[in-house]
């Protein structure tokens, strides 16, 4: 069951990871100007912080958990092929309103790892959790690569073309998957614990409380990486495309620090592993500031995957760990979607200040971001738990 998981997550992340750039290809190719899908973008993003605990909370509800997400996963196979199609060719307000759709069943993809407890047995879950880690790195590699390939073979019009396959072969593989439903028969929720019984979750437990603010700050200053690493390759003279080598050193870094961790990270560890995980990251990134070369500018990138894998890897673990039964899959996607926030927002300040600090700068406050994150979780890890979760098991 895990292989079948697996295989059909990865898939559904390389097309949620490729959107953006196939997105892109699709729009300067069919209009000339790319900038319009910058605002397809945010229309996608927007729904996915108000759709993700609603959806997180329903699959830890669901008595059949496969037909519920077999049908999120139609709904997003199906919207990003309408996506495809009108972008660049529809009138911009109907293109957004189908990328809102997207945003709204796309935390489908997030949420489908809360339901690992329920296909792998106790023993081998922090290995179930290192392996999920790294079916988001090789996504993150694979989706926007496997657009620009198709893009430089068969045009950039066709971009989309295997983000949209990526998505329908693993909606193809759910129906394969056996979910069992909740060992316990959740409790009725109100409208209120639907949409914001992730975040009290998230408040009310120590761990979490100090996970969840770390992350989102260190996230922060990760939106602007992409940005900075373009301006690092043009400071080193190696041109605007070195950034993109950059990332993807990155990428493959991540991806074999989350391979390590499957076989070594457990949850007793994973504490620590967060804290290393952000000095190590940090530490990397202060130094891409005065790297002289590309090829050193590599090894120091995939050194800050080696030391991001691990600390996505961590997250998982403890979210698992900390949180109860009933509320993982909310308190996941709640997770991410703050993450994802707290990265655009980043990014968006990166378009305001890169001008005026140049690669250098950038990467320090990024590296800063990450460092005052490990110093939150320090600091936050040390006051006292809330009462609303004296109970492991409440709700």
């Amino acid at each position: 069951m895990l292989r079948l998981h697996l295989t059909a997550a990865t898939l559904l992340r390389v097309s949620a990871e490729g959107v953006a750039t196939a997105l892109v290809l699709t729009v300067q190719s069919r209009t000339g100007d790319a900038a319009s899908a910058g605002f397809v973008q945010t229309a996608m993003t927007l729904p996915y912080v108000l759709s993700g605990p609603v959806i997180g909370h329903a699959l830890d509800r669901a008595d059949r958990p496969r037909r519920l997400v077999t049908a999120l996963a139609c709904g997003y196979a199906l919207a990003i092929a309408l996506l495809m199609l009108s972008a660049g060719r529809s009138p911009l307000v109907l293109v957004l309103l189908v990328a809102a759709v997207v945003g709204c069943v796309e935390p489908v993809v997030t949420a489908l790892t809360g339901l690992l407890p329920r296909l792998v047995p106790a023993r081998r879950l922090s290995r179930a959790y290192g392996l999920e880690a790294s079916s988001y790195n090789v996504a993150a590699i694979a989706g926007p690569g496997l657009a620009a390939l198709v893009a430089a073979f068969a045009g950039a019009g066709h971009a989309g073309i295997v983000i949209v396959a990526a998505a329908v072969l693993g909606t193809l593989v759910l129906p394969r998957l056996r979910l069992p439903p909740p060992e316990a028969k959740p409790r009725r929720a109100g409208l209120a614990q639907v949409m914001g019984g992730g975040f009290s979750v998230l408040g009310a437990n120590r761990v979490l409380r100090a996970l969840t603010v770390s992350t989102m700050l260190a996230w922060f200053g990760y939106g602007g990486f992409a940005v900075a690493a373009v301006l690092l390759g043009q400071d080193i003279g190696a041109g605007p495309a070195a950034g993109g080598q950059l990332l993807a050193c990155f990428a493959v870094g991540s991806l074999v620090g989350a391979l390590a961790s499957s076989r070594r990270l457990t949850p007793d560890r994973a504490e620590g592993a967060v804290l290393a995980g952000l000095l190590g990251f940090g530490t990397a990134l202060a130094a891409l500031a005065v790297v002289p070369s590309l090829p050193r500018a590599w090894v120091v990138c995939v050194a800050a995957g080696l030391a991001e894998g691990p600390l996505f890897a961590a997250t998982l673990m403890l979210r698992q760990r900390e949180s109860p039964p009933d509320r993982l899959g909310q308190v996941n996607t709640t997770g991410g979607s703050l993450k994802i926030g707290a990265s655009a927002g980043g990014a968006a300040l990166t378009g305001v200040l890169a001008g005026r600090l140049g690669a250098d700068g950038m990467m320090l406050g990024i590296a800063a971001c990450q460092v005052a994150g490990a110093a939150l979780w320090i600091a936050l890890r040390r006051l006292p738990a809330s009462a609303a979760m004296t109970s492991r098991g409440g709700s």
